[in-house]
């Protein structure tokens, strides 16, 4: 038999419920189906393929009874009118018994079998008389339901600031938590007025892409780390590596030294002096007196080498 996934409920539940052979259904069809709270109007949404069952969690399985008709559909009209004023009645009820808690709506099932209260409440509320006054009054079963006020927005919310249906009321059926590490992740404002939905707590579309932000940062960090690491690495291997040819030949010690041993200091080089060359210029070369002829005589019958001093004699001698 084929099978679809359905939608049904104030609270929007999915189940899995049957139809029978030859028959099929479109999405968005409106079908009475059979659930464990008795007759409920839903909308077809998908057929349940063995992956879509894989997404679902414990779903409620049963039949489809038929696609509804015009007369199903007023009979779903009056009941949600009838809806409104149940809801006006409890909330006289609970005045009267001075109960703390917030009366958010009355759901009334489409067979009659029993009607849901959804309520808000801080502590624990004794609604005991309260259930005995509506039992009395309704002639039907009463089910109290406490809610949070994510499951109010998901009630009473239509559209959010965004402009689209409000998630909570279209395809959300389990709304986990979601915390401001999520916002801080993915760079959004941490203003509460543009990052808080109709419920007053933190959207829930700052969920669907926290895991993929997650991911692009882990990532991020990693290809940080393995950069700082071949920078590293590539700096280390500059400063062990030889030098190049001009500034090597520099370093090469002269022929016929020996050039330093392995773990000997090198002999720094002596700086160039600058200013008065060491030796002086050269000085052009003395005139020289023709030496006197060892043989020669005077008039008086005496060498000229007789009469010249010592030391003049010493200083023509010299070089």
């Amino acid at each position: 038999m084929p099978e679809y996934v359905v939608r049904y409920g104030a609270m929007r539940f999915l189940g899995v419920f049957r139809v029978p052979e030859g028959q099929s259904l479109g999405r968005g069809a409106a079908v009475i189906v059979r659930t464990d709270r008795g007759l409920e109007t839903g909308l077809t949404l998908c057929e349940a393929s063995p992956e879509v069952r894989a997404n679902l969690k414990n779903p409620v399985e049963g039949p489809v009874l038929r696609p509804m008709s015009a007369e199903d559909h007023l009979e779903e009209r009056r009941l949600r009118e009838q809806a409104d004023r149940e809801l006006d009645l409890c909330a006289q009820h609970v005045a009267r018994l001075g109960l703390d808690m917030k009366l958010v709506m009355v759901e009334h099932i489409f067979g009659g079998e029993r009607i849901v209260v959804y309520y808000l409440a801080e502590n624990r509320v004794d609604f005991r008389e309260l259930v005995r006054a509506l039992a009395s009054e309704f002639q039907t079963r009463i089910e109290m339901r406490q809610i949070g006020v994510r499951d109010e927005a998901k009630l009473l919310g239509i559209y959010s600031d965004c402009g689209l249906p409000l998630c909570c009321n279209t395809h959300l059926v389990q709304m986990p938590p979601v915390s401001m590490k999520m916002a801080k992740l993915q760079k959004a404002t941490l203003d509460p007025t543009k990052i808080s939905g109709r419920c007053g707590r933190l959207k829930c579309c700052l969920r669907y892409e926290y895991e993929v932000y997650e991911e692009l940062h882990k990532e991020a960090a990693r290809q940080a780390r393995e950069a700082a690491k071949a920078a590293a690495e590539r700096e280390s291997a500059e400063q062990l590596a030889p030098r190049d040819a001009a500034t090597a030949g520099t370093d090469r010690p002269p022929q016929g030294r020996p050039g330093p041993r392995n773990g000997e200091p090198r002999e720094p080089a002596r700086p160039e002096r600058r200013g008065k060359p060491n030796r002086r210029p050269p000085q052009p070369p003395a005139a020289r007196r023709p030496s006197p002829d060892p043989n020669a005589q005077s008039a008086d019958g005496s060498s000229p080498s007789d009469e010249m001093p010592a030391d003049r004699t010493r200083e023509d001698e010299s070089p």
